[in-house]
């Protein structure tokens, strides 16, 4: 059996750092928080209201795609990896990649990422994460969970698709 490494994605306020949390200790695996890799001008590009382009996200991707390799054993990783060719950085250097992506409506992400306290990402920007979003639906090696389900529900589902021989 190959070692797990998952990337659990989506926009933001879909869940991804609290999904990765709790499906990685089961798991007995480490978590990558894709947030803590952003270098300074990206979180301040962010604070400022100020959407990320593909070449902001180039070095972060890279270094994401590293800190994964750095895991062999596997590692679960938080990160909204929203186009194909970011998840295509990723699956460079960790052979086996898999993703589970938490979709949920803009409505749902709006009303998630308003209610944060002392986040760097303002809710202003989600509507940018919905226009860059290319849906993973059909890519080999992603499972498609509905975000705004049941944690239970949502856990499970992914521990069971991840533990499947």
């Amino acid at each position: 059996m190959n070692p797990t490494h998952v990337v659990v994605m989506g926009v933001a306020g879909c869940g991804k750092s609290a999904v990765a949390k709790r499906i990685a200790e089961p798991l007995s695996l480490p978590t990558i928080e894709g947030d803590d890799f952003h270098p300074p001008a990206n979180k301040a590009k962010m604070t400022q209201g100020t959407p990320l382009d593909d070449d902001d996200r180039t070095e972060w991707l890279q270094t994401l795609a590293r800190e994964l390799a750095k895991h062999p054993a596997g590692a679960v990783l938080s990160c909204s990896a929203l186009k194909k060719r970011y998840r295509d950085v990723l699956r460079s250097q960790t052979p086996h990649l898999k993703f589970i992506y938490l979709a949920i409506t803009p409505e749902e992400s709006q009303r998630r990422v308003a209610k944060r306290v002392g986040h760097f990402y303002p809710s202003s920007l989600v509507t940018s994460q919905f226009e860059a979003l290319e849906d993973p639906t059909g890519e080999p090696g992603v499972l498609v969970l509905d975000g705004a389900g049941p944690k239970p529900e949502v856990d499970a589902q992914a521990i069971v698709w991840l533990t499947a021989a």
